[in-house]
């Protein structure tokens, strides 16, 4: 058994090809904020609630000009958990951004217990989902 327990996701990074593109689409469509910009590093930090998503610009230093594999994305994909969800309201914003294609949103597992969740892409093919309350604690069947 771990000497500690997680709480809650920290931050995850991402290589992308245009940070200035990724900073718009994670600020104006998700609502991300900026918490940290290192232009020494090519890196911005932005805050997710408690959380937060780093973005890497592939041609800075920790980038080291190496793009996503073959052109795909950096990881599977990573969860923000919302509140609340609107599945329409949801649609109608990301498509508002030119964001389409969405599979209807189901009921899935997370680290609350299941609840509803709808995936899609942002610019650079990095797989979101986005998680609303789930109806089930964690235990139950």
């Amino acid at each position: 058994m771990a000497p500690f327990k997680i709480q809650q996701l920290d931050h995850i990074v991402l290589r992308v090809i245009d940070l200035a593109r990724s900073e718009a689409f994670y600020c104006d469509v998700l609502g991300c904020e900026v918490a940290k910009r290192r232009d020494d590093l090519g890196m911005i930090h932005l805050r997710t609630g408690a959380s937060m998503v780093d973005l890497i610009d592939v041609n800075g230093p920790l980038g080291q000009g190496k793009p996503p594999v073959n052109g795909g994305p950096n990881i599977d994909h990573f969860c923000l958990r919302i509140t609340p969800f609107d599945e329409a309201a949801i649609r109608h914003h990301l498509q508002r951004h030119g964001i389409h294609g969405m599979a209807p949103a189901e009921e899935r597992y997370g680290a609350e217990g299941t609840g509803p969740s709808l995936y899609f892409f942002d610019p650079d093919g990095n797989q979101i989902e986005l998680k609303g309350p789930s109806h089930k604690s964690l235990g139950e069947a």
